[in-house]
């Protein structure tokens, strides 16, 4: 997966670089399996990044909403400069002026920088419960959230659900809750699917994903998956992993939930 994903924007940014034009991507950490790859075709083709503008999907921030120590292992900003800009030839690196990192307090500015021109693209993955970039249903009991509440949400600080620091607790940290993040930065779905021409989404992660990936493909637009959303988009596209795409509901047609006959 990390190879298609790599493969297909360094054409999308070479077919670019052709036509001369300033290539504006909104871009994720994860799935990881696609920097080292794109690094690798980026050195050895030579591709030049410099109209490459990049867009970070969001961070994680401390209980504070203040942003992680450097060194922090859920900091994204620092894996994306080690594992991404860094293993680039330094003649052939995204510019700094064309990096975007969301921050508590810059929310409004990189709203408004986005909204200069289209997206060419959104790449990234998606969640357990099918979140967009940081794009969760809300699962306070006293605040609702309605689907166009998240059809028109941008750049903000947001608490995370506790559903989710569960899960990728699980995933990164031995299930230790206590060490997962509980805040973040996040663009919204009006940047991350609504101003953007094409949106791509992938997943490797097997079970964490079997339910995400089905509700995407067959529910109507529903505010406890975002991900529904897509099928608003005129060119949005899942690209999964064969576990991805296999759920145990279609493993077992004898299991009966409802106790009928």
């Amino acid at each position: 997966m990390g190879q298609v994903m790599a493969r297909e924007l360094a054409d999308e940014i070479k077919s670019a670089n052709l036509d001369g034009r300033n290539f504006r991507e909104i871009t994720p950490r994860g799935p990881i399996c696609w920097q080292a790859p794109f690094t690798k075709i980026v050195n050895d083709e030579n591709i030049s990044l410099a109209n490459f503008i990049v867009f970070h999907m969001d961070d994680n921030l401390d209980w504070q909403s203040k942003l992680l120590p450097r060194k922090h292992p859920s900091n994204l900003r620092t894996y994306m400069e080690l594992y991404f800009y860094d293993m680039m030839k330094p003649e052939l690196r995204v510019p700094e002026k064309h990096r975007f990192f969301p921050t508590p307090t810059n929310c409004e500015e990189i709203a408004a920088e986005i909204a200069k021109a289209p997206i060419d693209l959104t790449y990234g993955g998606f969640g357990q419960d099918g979140h967009v970039a940081y794009n969760q249903a809300n699962r306070h009991p006293f605040k609702l959230i309605t689907l166009d509440d998240i059809r028109k949400s941008s750049v903000r600080v947001q608490q995370s659900n506790i559903d989710t620091i569960i899960q990728v607790a699980n995933r990164q940290f031995g299930t230790n809750f206590y060490f997962e993040p509980s805040n973040y930065v996040t663009l919204g779905m009006r940047e991350c699917v609504y101003q953007s021409k094409k949106v791509r989404l992938f997943s490797d992660t097997g079970s964490w994903k079997q339910t995400a990936l089905r509700i995407a493909l067959f529910s109507e637009p529903w505010v406890d998956y975002p991900m529904t959303l897509l099928s608003e988009h005129p060119d949005a596209l899942i690209t999964a992993t064969e576990e991805t795409a296999t759920h145990p509901f279609s493993l077992h047609p004898e299991w009966d939930f409802f106790g009928e006959e």
